[in-house]
């Protein structure tokens, strides 16, 4: 039974990145066109035209803007909304976090389709247009919950009473916030910043329904392959994955740490 267990994860895992390692070994192949499915030559031309291309590097611009914006935004916003809903009693608090993870559950071409929608009510009243600033919006909603997910555990495991000693002493509600919770939910934030801006970078299909003129870069891959398919989309896709890789590396040694340090804890006496 091991042995087929061992054999059956080497082909789901075959399966699921054989595609992405023949993405990245194409990535710098010299080929001229992705017609041609064979070895030409290492290159690292696709990546030198990728970064000088245009409507590449404003793509590339508009994501990164919304990213960093959506996850800024949806940290602050779901770390008071964490802290808020982690001071209600214990049904009411249910209630909310029910309500909170409906977006997480909900298929993203709803939440696409239900936000343009909403938006094209609210530019008409407003007598403007879909751009930049309706998947900011757009982004900050769907990152939100994840936020949340990420900071309320750790509000939960930090001792309740520390906060009341803090403002018994004599700090201000506002300092023993800073002084003793935040350093204790700070790894959370961290955490929801993080997928946030992972969420949002990776995002296509809330990004189109709601983007009018704007082009991000899944959307420009996505004009790309309607149209004359070039190389270049081996090297961006490469450079994304890297991107992501990383950043949900860093998430998941984060996690090892604090498990780490929350067994060491436990274990002292």
């Amino acid at each position: 039974m091991k042995v087929l267990s061992k054999v059956y994860c080497f082909f789901i895992y075959l399966f699921l990145y054989a595609p992405i390692v023949v993405l990245i070994v194409f990535s710098f192949n010299d080929s001229t066109t992705m017609s041609r499915s064979v070895w030409s030559g290492f290159s690292f031309k696709w990546y030198g035209q990728l970064f000088s291309d245009r409507l590449i590097m404003q793509a590339l611009g508009n994501t990164i803007l919304i990213a960093v914006v959506a996850a800024v935004v949806s940290t602050i916003l779901g770390t008071a909304a964490a802290i808020g809903i982690n001071s209600l009693k214990r049904w009411p608090r249910r209630l909310v976090m029910n309500i909170t993870n409906l977006p997480m559950v909900n298929p993203e071409i709803v939440t696409g389709v239900s936000m343009m929608l909403l938006f094209v009510i609210a530019v008409r009243a407003i007598n403007t247009s879909l751009g930049i600033g309706s998947i900011m919006i757009a982004h900050i909603t769907f990152c939100l919950p994840y936020v949340i997910l990420s900071v309320k555990p750790k509000l939960s495991q930090m001792d309740q009473n520390l906060y009341e000693a803090a403002l018994d002493l004599g700090y201000r509600p506002s300092q023993a916030f800073l002084k003793v919770v935040f350093p204790e939910i700070i790894p959370g934030i961290v955490t929801g910043m993080i997928m946030a801006f992972t969420l949002s970078i990776d995002d296509f299909i809330i990004s189109y329904f709601t983007s009018g003129t704007t082009q991000t870069l899944p959307i420009y891959i996505y004009s790309m392959t309607r149209k004359r398919i070039s190389p270049e989309i081996n090297a961006l896709s490469t450079l994304l994955f890297a991107i992501v890789l990383v950043l949900l590396l860093i998430v998941n040694l984060r996690k090892e740490k604090e498990n780490k340090e929350i067994l060491h804890e436990e274990e002292e006496p």
